[in-house]
């Protein structure tokens, strides 16, 4: 089984589990479920920094190890592909403590064309890691981190 398709099991196992759980308490009220979206984006871009961890520490000069960044390219992918549907609920007018600014849903187009652009910059960081092209490999690691960044000076309050 591909790495892909176990992240992607993995993800769907944890998500039914909420799911479950939900249903064993009750329907949730509307700040409740404000209050898990806010959880759930930010256990997902957890999740997130830990992938690209290990790459950015190559990008500062760590040991170039490509089969490490093949295996995190592949987990990004996953991650990035996993943010329109995190941010499906506009939580703005709930009381709920977030880093989301308000543009992530007044241009939710441009956002989620970012999350795609990541998706595919990921992809590509994976072809080159799969390559074992140092070069390659680091220059598209690079373009990954500028999208994360790129992102978050639209869309993420600084604290």
């Amino acid at each position: 089984m591909n790495r892909s398709l176990k992240l992607g099991l993995a993800a769907l196992c944890s998500v039914t589990v909420v799911y479950v759980t939900q249903a064993q308490n009750g329907p949730q009220t509307p700040q409740q479920q404000a209050e898990k979206a806010v959880k759930t984006r930010q256990g997902l871009f957890d999740v997130q920094a830990f992938a690209f961890g290990p790459v950015g520490a190559m990008l500062k000069g760590a040991p170039f190890d490509a089969a490490l960044v093949q295996k995190q390219a592949t987990r990004i992918q996953t991650t990035a592909g996993m943010i329109p549907e995190v941010f499906a609920l506009d939580t703005r007018k709930y009381p709920v403590t977030t880093q989301a600014r308000e543009a992530v849903w007044t241009n939710k187009s441009d956002f989620d064309q970012k999350a795609k652009n990541l998706q595919s910059l990921a992809a590509e960081l994976e072809t080159a890691a799969k390559a074992g092209d140092r070069g390659a490999t680091l220059k598209a690691a690079e373009a990954v981190g500028k999208a994360c960044g790129n992102c978050h000076d639209d869309y993420r309050e600084k604290h």
